[in-house]
């Protein structure tokens, strides 16, 4: 796999296992929201909870926010696949994940 994984190249991967470590699956979460259409859709829902979503609220003569949880919009499960492009910052990542991923060229 590290002939495929290389800076500055486009690699599409596909989850082969689901982690078992919360860690291991968190990092395979973060790398899925890197996705460009994935990005698009977090902010459109960030910008919809700050508007009606988060409830402002008189708290001890302050006025207090009561945030809603974010959206995950990725889902770490066997047979997912993500595209991206590859950076020198992601490659440790890409690394301490890659036994449950498989890399290809895009």
């Amino acid at each position: 796999m590290s002939d495929v994984i290389a800076p500055t190249k486009t690699v599409t991967f596909t989850v082969t296992k689901v982690p078992n470590r919360e860690a291991e699956k968190k990092t395979l979460r973060r790398l899925m929201r890197m996705q460009p259409h994935i990005q698009r859709g977090l902010r459109k829902l960030a910008k919809q909870r700050a508007r009606k979503d988060n409830r402002p609220h008189q708290r001890a003569g302050k006025i207090w926010v009561s945030r809603v949880k974010t959206t995950k919009l990725t889902n770490v499960e066997a047979g997912e696949s993500f595209t991206l492009n590859i950076t020198p910052q992601i490659m440790d990542d890409i690394r301490s994940v890659e036994q449950f991923l498989e890399a290809k060229s895009a």
